[in-house]
């Protein structure tokens, strides 16, 4: 169980978020995904986020409606996919969205990438929030010249950006951008998926043995102090608590600087300007009613 009270982030247009929270990636089994979910609610986690194209949004809704918990104790946040792109198709995917996530609102939506008509998705996306289906909205993947001109040419400016970001992609050069709109910067991959050998990593494993704690717990606790949302996964029950108990110890100047020094400012996952990367995410699609 938790036992320090998770920080929350302030998004620019007041509504409040938790700056810890738990994410469903790769989860594609119901049944799996919503045991997971069951789990994390159950240790602390207040903060969930799917994806149209994640495939367990339902299990998600089971989940939450299973907890026991109300309503407005979750803050849910999903994504619109690129097959779902275009003003019409997002508010119709949206639609689905509510449903398989048994929910009257999203707390979060995004657009989930920068590819195929993704100001008719923000516009569906806007007219969401003011229809009260939506509590926020933003972005993700959104590198600082595709998020400045989509931020420029929108009535709402994007809540969050959701972004690889962990010690060894940092975001520094590009988080100026998103705060120049009040856009919070939130990690997906927040311990790389394990790349770069992070849990056995030196300098983070000599952090950590000062506080009694885990590489991936200083990893962690590293983007925290640098006020990044974070959405860490595990469909195993302890590594869920471990990454939640990050609260109780403050990583100091000397450590922070040490851990600055592993950007290497480089995606480990996939180039979003490299064309055939964006026509392999392009040719998926979402999950579909």
């Amino acid at each position: 169980m938790a036992t320090e009270p998770v920080p929350t982030v302030t998004l620019n247009n007041g509504v409040v978020m938790p700056q810890i929270g738990f994410g469903v990636y790769q989860i594609p089994d119901s049944d799996q995904c919503e045991r997971a979910v069951r789990d994390a609610l159950e240790v602390g986690y207040r903060s969930l986020d799917t994806a149209q194209v994640y495939r367990n949004e339902a299990a998600v809704g089971a989940a939450m409606a299973a907890s026991g918990l109300p309503r407005e104790e979750i803050f849910v946040t999903t994504k619109v996919w690129i097959s779902n792109a275009g003003e019409e198709r997002a508010s119709s995917s949206i639609e689905g969205s509510l449903r398989r996530l048994r929910s009257d609102y999203i707390d979060l939506l995004l657009v989930h990438q920068p590819f195929g008509d993704y100001y008719g998705t923000y516009r569906a996306m806007e007219r969401a929030l003011s229809e009260g289906k939506v509590r926020a909205i933003g972005v993700s993947n959104f590198f600082p010249g595709r998020f400045v001109d989509l931020a420029e040419h929108v009535e709402i400016p994007p809540a969050v950006n959701q972004m690889e970001t962990h010690v060894f992609n940092q975001q520094k050069a590009n988080r100026p951008w998103y705060s120049k709109y009040g856009t919070a910067l939130e990690s997906w991959g927040p311990l790389a998926e394990g790349k770069n050998n992070l849990f056995t990593n030196e300098t983070l494993a000599a952090v950590g043995a000062k506080y009694g704690k885990t590489a991936a717990q200083v990893a962690l606790r590293y983007l925290v102090q640098r006020d990044i949302i974070i959405i860490p996964k595990s469909v195993h029950r302890e590594r869920m608590v471990e990454n939640l108990d990050i609260l109780s110890f403050k990583l100091n100047v000397a450590d922070m600087e040490a851990i600055a020094a592993l950007d290497g400012g480089v995606s480990l996952f996939g180039d979003h300007e490299n064309p055939e990367f964006a026509a392999m995410l392009s040719g998926l699609t979402a999950d579909a009613d």
